[in-house]
């Protein structure tokens, strides 16, 4: 076999004109399209500026009525960590009560652990539905249901948090590797079997770190759903901005911001301590 060479000109080879990077025509489109969307938007929502400006006097009032905040231990700062601890407890509840509920719709919502399509498609609907509902929605109904309190708080949690987990789970457990499923599916094995030697060994730091992260999530929601009627100190702040006593709102904001700190540095220190 001869190999022909290409013989040598004595020229350096000659580069490649540059190619212009222009926009085209489509991106043009949707850039006009953005901006269109964005001044109906501006339009629609009754931004103004100059109303910003010009109501400086309101901030100036709360501020003059919200410093400095109400330290009194008896009124204001013991009934806040009381409050503080149920609205821990609500996010805390909400969080593990949805744990097998959504850990089960997981396992049928991956196609990982799952190959029955109309079961999978039907898991994965009842999963968008939960996660579309917002929780203060969920907070209403049994708010109606059930009446004021933390409980219709609880049950908010757990249906909403379903949705959210299970589909975080889910993709999680389809994100997981390929070469031990396919390898055991060869071999005959069931899904139960694919999910418990496969997938969830090599996914469990993930559906941890999630789980850690929905706590941490649950626990700022349940401050939200207080404001609704569902207890906890969301409904002292509630109270509190009310009866215009500001001072008292920033003291169960900072006890909130101890909350959420200590769950927060809680839920990286046991993340680190799985990943090591």
């Amino acid at each position: 076999m001869t190999v022909t060479l290409d013989k040598p000109t004595g020229r350096p080879p000659v580069p490649d004109p540059p190619r212009r990077k222009t926009i085209g025509v489509l991106g043009l489109v949707v850039l006009a399209a953005l901006i269109a969307v964005h001044v109906i938007a501006w339009r629609k929502t009754d931004i103004s500026v100059s109303e910003l400006v010009s109501g400086w006097h309101g901030l100036q009032n709360f501020f003059s009525g919200a410093f400095p905040p109400d330290f009194s231990w008896d009124k204001v700062v013991h009934p806040g960590i009381t409050a503080a601890l149920v609205t821990f407890y609500m996010g805390l509840l909400g969080t593990t009560l949805s744990i097998p509920t959504a850990f089960v719709l997981a396992l049928l919502a991956s196609r990982a652990t799952n190959r029955n399509a109309w079961v999978y498609q039907s898991a994965r609907t009842l999963l968008s539905t939960l996660r579309a509902i917002p929780d203060v929605v969920f907070a209403l109904v049994f708010v109606a249901a059930v009446g004021l309190g933390p409980f219709p708080g609880v049950l908010a949690l757990i249906f909403h948090n379903t949705g959210v987990m299970g589909k975080l789970w889910a993709e999680a457990m389809e994100e997981s590797d390929l070469g031990p499923r396919d390898a055991l599916r060869v071999g005959g094995a069931s899904s139960a079997q694919v999910a418990t030697n496969a997938v969830l060994p090599t996914v469990l730091p993930q559906i941890v770190g999630l789980l850690l992260y929905r706590l941490d999530v649950n626990v700022r929601s349940s401050l939200i759903l207080g404001l609704v009627g569902a207890g906890g100190i969301g409904f002292l702040i509630d109270q509190s901005i009310q009866l215009f006593r500001f001072d008292q709102m920033v003291t169960q904001i900072l006890i909130v911001l101890v909350l959420v700190i200590a769950v927060d540095q809680a839920s990286a220190f046991i993340r680190k301590r799985i990943a090591a």
